[in-house]
């Protein structure tokens, strides 16, 4: 029996098709990791294609990683020689070899997200931008979106004329860039733009690799930019053997400059391409996909297809409302400790989803208090922690010398007496002669206005030399040693912070182990190269399989991963999909939230439940929130819940032939003194929100109680309305019932009736 005969049909199919464009819609779940590992296998065994002349690209090394381990274990011998890498690793090994062609040195340095800020900041003091109007991360996402859209600084100044905030960020684009080209440096969207740079100006080179990579299989596409997508096209032009895998449903990363139209409109591209889709899922039970699919139906912008499996139904999807965050978080480490003893389930089962890392404070601290293991993933960055970065800025600067970043950082960690003043003289020299920072410091006895701060300087800079002259004896772990010992960090740390030094030597010794394990896996061995691996590790590249703790995560962080149980935390309109997105007229915004919502689904393998909570503190105030469309999407009967208010929106839902979620309208309201009005005929927020903006359509009610009125509610019984306020979607009522104390609900859910 062939290895390929244990592929489902449309697998096989996608597998034996390797000519020409193939568009391979795959479903959450469905195998395509198993798709495109045995698509290589077939071409290397079955059509004798060079293993040289195939390339996957995947979006993190953690997926490179895995597709390279199952290509060896399919094929053995002459899988190595298969190029399997991000898209940012791929583009590292062509500049290396190439980045001369178009200006810069082979030994180019990669900033990361600090490095940029860094560069920012002497970037707007140089210009005298206010940094309090136009904040320093705001003009680099304004460059980052431009570059993800291959939109240069000169085209960029162009483009914004006549628009005097968006010539300020032209300004800033264009000295940015003097500054990284100046230290021979490129941030992380330069890495794809340079190199999509290199191929339009210098054929020879695209032509090259053009006959290297005769294969090209694309892993996520649905998560390229513009700036992939013709890195990709360039590669692919001459052969047209192009395969791409990617699942439009799962497009979440519109905000890292992600274009859904890439998987969309892939057959306007290339209208020869074959498109085949993956919907049996190999992950979930039933309930979980026929959720999933019930969410995911209501976007427009997709592609139809459904998510089966024959791992039978399963469970049902669990809901549960609590009334605020604190006992919310209390129920789901609570179901966790009963699985644990009841179930057998370890903690290593568990995953915590929600949407904004705001949310893990409060299930952070219940955790703590159960005595659950845990960990947070999208927390610190181990390498943005202090102590790192000061490590990797010493071996930048033994390595290169060109990162005047990683020089300043340095300088005077620990304190060496090198005052700005001094640096700055520095500074105004390197630019008279035309060098860079560390080249001006090793010339520092032709500085006169330095003075005795010459010497200062000069002991530096033989450091660094001693360091470097190392380099061809030493290795990286053992000169991470030296460098912690010769500039006696370890009582630096201790006489910024005796408490947290110890902590802080333990991490360097983690980056010591790193530096290790790299040397024992890697044959030709640099300083240079381990840098620029640091530089792509993502963080999600952190997680450590087999670790018995709950993870807790962003939903954008759960992308790609999976869990036997699954806990989606805030399922609320206004946190998720949150206020902003309700209300904004952009059916783009929507469709990505409820994207994200299939997506937090779907890593579910045998148990989801959906919590969500009835008042929530926000920046230090209660808000009240109606149970997320997402959750009211998906149909009774296959909730596990005996929520009230939630059966009383799928009767609404049920009765509505074209209801559709749109953006909220404030209705247009009177009120008498004592009797404010709403809606009738709406019973819920959720109809509150389906009047757009700006639409004709106006309705007016009058409530039939209040204040000082006795009323009944159909849980709590009697009492009377002690307050009413205007909500901007509702009336908040306050009311001291008899039996159940006082409490504040929403006219539109109390359902209060007068007596």
């Amino acid at each position: 029996m062939s290895i390929y005969d244990t592929l489902n049909k449309e697998q096989k199919e996608a597998v034996l098709h390797t000519e020409g464009p193939l568009l391979l819609l795959a479903g959450a779940g469905s195998g395509k990791t198993r798709v495109l590992t045995h698509r290589i296998a077939y071409l290397i065994d079955e059509l004798g294609v060079n293993p040289w002349n195939i390339l996957a690209i995947t979006f993190t090394n953690k997926a490179a990683g895995e597709m390279r381990e199952r290509v060896d274990n399919i094929v053995g011998f002459g899988a190595s020689s298969v190029w399997v890498s991000t898209f940012h690793s791929t583009c590292v090994k062509i500049l290396r070899r190439y980045i001369d062609k178009i200006g810069y040195d082979n030994k180019f340095t990669i900033y990361d997200t600090d490095d940029q800020k860094t560069v920012m900041k002497g970037v707007c003091k140089r210009l005298n931008i206010d940094t309090k109007i136009h904040k320093e991360k705001s003009l680099l996402s304004a460059i980052s979106s431009a570059k993800d859209n291959l939109v240069d600084e000169r085209e960029f100044e162009i483009q914004t004329m006549g628009d005097f905030n968006k010539q300020i960020q032209a300004r800033a684009y264009r000295e940015y860039q003097e500054t990284l080209k100046k230290n021979n440096a490129l941030d992380f969207d330069d890495i794809i733009v340079k190199t999509v740079e290199l191929f339009k100006t210098s054929p020879e080179v695209l032509n090259s690799y053009q006959e290297r990579f005769r294969y090209i299989m694309v892993d996520e596409y649905q998560d390229t930019n513009l700036a992939q997508f013709e890195l990709v096209r360039l590669l692919a032009d001459k052969y047209r053997n192009l395969c791409v895998v990617g699942d439009d449903d799962q497009s979440i990363y519109k905000f890292r400059g992600a274009n859904i139209r890439n998987i969309l409109d892939f057959e306007l591209h290339y209208p020869e391409a074959r498109v085949i889709k993956l919907e049996q899922n190999y992950r979930s039970t039933q309930s979980i996909l026929d959720a999933a699919n019930a969410v995911i139906q209501n976007n427009v912008g997709r592609k139809e297809k459904a998510l089966w499996t024959d791992k039978g139904t399963g469970s049902h999807v669990h809901f549960r409302q609590l009334d605020n965050a604190y006992e919310e978080a209390e129920y789901i480490a609570d179901d966790m400790t009963r699985r644990v003893r009841k179930d057998g389930a370890g903690f290593g089962d568990f995953a915590v989803l929600y949407r904004t890392n705001a949310q893990a404070r409060v299930l952070e601290e219940r955790m703590v208090v159960e005595g659950i293991p845990y960990r947070v993933v999208g927390g610190v960055n181990f390498y943005a922690r202090q102590e790192i970065k000061d490590m990797l800025a010493y071996l930048k600067t033994i390595d290169s010398g060109r990162d005047e970043v990683a020089l300043r950082r340095i300088i005077n960690v620990p304190k060496r007496s090198i005052g700005s003043a001094t640096l700055e003289k520095i500074a105004d020299y390197a630019q008279i002669r035309g060098i860079s920072l560390y080249e001006a410091m090793c010339e520092a006895d032709q500085i006169m206005s330095l003075g005795k701060a010459v010497s200062k300087v000069e002991g530096f800079v033989n450091m660094i030399q001693v360091f470097r002259s190392g380099l061809t004896s030493y290795s990286i772990a053992d000169l991470i040693k030296a460098v912690v010992e010769r500039t006696q960090y370890e009582d630096y740390l201790n006489g910024m912070d005796g408490e947290s030094a110890e902590d802080r030597l333990a991490n360097i010794d983690e980056l010591i182990t790193k530096a290790v394990v790299y040397e024992e896996t890697h044959d030709d061995v640099s300083l240079s190269e381990f840098l620029e691996e640091i530089a792509l590790v993502a963080d999600i590249d952190n997680v450590q399989n087999g670790d018995n703790r709950v993870l807790l995560m962003t939903l954008h962080s759960a992308k790609g991963l999976e869990f036997p149980v699954v806990y989606l935390a805030g399922m609320e309109d206004g946190l998720f999909p949150s206020y902003m997105t309700i209300v904004s007229d952009n059916r783009e915004d929507i469709e990505e939230e409820r994207r994200l919502a299939y997506v937090g689904i779907t890593r579910a393998k045998e148990e989801l439940t959906l919590t969500c909570a009835k008042s929530r503190m926000v920046r230090g105030e209660t808000q009240y929130n109606a149970i997320s469309r997402f959750v009211r999407e998906i149909p009774t009967n296959l909730l596990d819940s005996t929520e009230p208010s939630l059966k009383r929106f799928q009767e609404i839902q049920k009765a509505e032939t074209d209801f559709r979620p749109k953006a909220i309208l404030r209705p247009r309201v009177t009120a008498k003194a004592d009797k404010p009005f709403i809606a009738k005929g709406m019973g819920s927020l959720n109809q509150l929100a389906g009047i757009q903006k700006g639409s004709s359509v106006h309705v007016v009610g009058e409530l039939e109680y209040g204040v000082g009125d006795r009323v009944t509610h159909v849980k709590y019984g009697e009492g009377s309305v002690t307050a009413i306020s205007k909500e901007p979607r509702d009336y908040k009522v306050t009311v001291a019932f008899d039996a159940a104390g006082q409490k504040i609900m929403y006219a539109s859910f109390a359902k209060l009736k007068r007596l």
